[in-house]
């Protein structure tokens, strides 16, 4: 009897919830009600299809979350919008696939890694384009910061936005110049056969996915770490908080501001890569198709906020997937914006709100 009564007491509770919201919130529900029970007919439809896009979605979206994060690192420390980002990361891609050719400069210091080495040169090859490109790209984003940002601290806003915008376009004719405008072929390093064929046949999920994930989790997992307990993650968090009382209470803040300049730089280099060894090819525009649907990410799962990124990140490469897959490739744009555009208006702060990313946390 007491169950019946709590059930009928929920019931209403919820009954006047609905009742209670604006037409808009409900037709956002339907909307978000029309997609799930679409998506859940093409899980029962073709599951072992669904289930493949479903992987190649979160596959998309670690790397997508990875740049993401950099955004967010430096929206929550100084509040700027590091539109260059985008950008490291392609200058990322061109970095790997340089140390890969073994020429630089025109000189050949080593022999390429390519399709025909064997399988632990490939494996030098893969973690050498990792840490060279981190360690350059972490290096370039604090040279920008010190350079372009750093002089415009206090000055307003729209100053820092188009210097921004400004760096964003020299470094993308950075890699015009390098590498051309033509599309340039990565190296197959990591083998596009089926992951999972002992296991099943129907579910497509490919050890170069396996790669991404295998990086993804191990660099978020350091990052996480980092903010949370070291020191100086401990000076990003005070930062982030009031400048001026952590200068008061010792804190180098400028340092600390470098510091989140080079973690970025760090994610954005990994993700170039990362990229470039996913798709085999990169260009000198990746970082801007690339740096939008991060930024999108950022701004969705709610800008400086650390597990806003990665969620964001997530749900936009399970969107494109499913969009690819069931509605159509030319269609991939328009569902992601569409979606984001949906939660900005009911929801402004993003899903897990706007709170600092450095300050750990998501919510209200």
């Amino acid at each position: 009897m007491a169950t019946t009564q709590e059930a009928r007491s929920k019931g209403t509770v919820l009954l006047d919830g609905v009742k209670a919201s604006s037409w808009q919130s409900r037709i956002a529900v339907a909307i978000v009600a029309a997609l799930m029970v679409l998506l859940l007919v093409q899980a029962v439809k073709d599951p072992g299809q669904f289930v493949s896009q479903l992987l190649v979605g979160i596959t998309n979206g670690a790397i997508i979350a990875l740049i993401a994060l950099g955004y967010t690192l430096v929206y929550g420390i100084v509040e700027l919008i590091n539109f260059a980002h985008g950008d490291n990361v392609m200058i990322g891609s061109f970095v790997g696939v340089t140390v890969l050719s073994g020429a630089f400069l025109g000189l050949g210091l080593f022999a390429p890694i390519g399709d025909e080495s064997g399988a632990a040169m490939k494996i030098v090859g893969v973690l050498l384009a990792l840490v060279v490109a981190m360690i350059l790209c972490g290096l370039m984003n604090v040279g920008i910061e010190r350079v372009a940002y750093k002089p415009l601290r206090n000055s307003p806003r729209l100053a820092v936005l188009i210097t921004a915008i400004g760096m964003s376009f020299i470094l993308q004719n950075v890699g015009l110049v390098w590498k051309g405008s033509s599309q340039i072929s990565f190296p197959s390093l990591i083998s596009d056969a089926n992951a999972l064929a002992g296991v099943t046949s129907e579910i497509s999920y490919r050890w170069k996915d396996l790669f991404v994930v295998l990086v993804t989790i191990p660099l978020l997992s350091g990052l996480s770490y980092f903010i949370r307990n070291t020191r100086q993650g401990k000076a990003m968090r005070a930062v982030a908080q009031d400048k001026e009382a952590a200068a008061m209470m010792g804190i180098n803040v400028d340092r600390t501001i470098s510091v989140a300049f080079l973690l970025g730089g760090i994610l954005a280099g990994a993700s170039g890569v990362m990229f470039g060894l996913f798709n085999g090819t990169t260009v000198f525009d990746l970082g801007f198709r690339q740096g939008l649907f991060a930024f999108t990410a950022a701004v969705l799962g709610g800008i400086g906020n650390l597990t806003g990124a990665v969620v964001g990140g997530i749900l936009i490469g399970v969107i494109g997937s499913m969009t690819d897959q069931y509605i159509g490739v030319r269609w991939t744009d328009i569902a992601i914006f569409t979606v984001l555009i949906l939660v900005l208006v009911f929801r402004p702060r993003g899903l897990l709100g706007d709170r600092s990313a450095v300050q750990g946390g998501g919510g209200e």
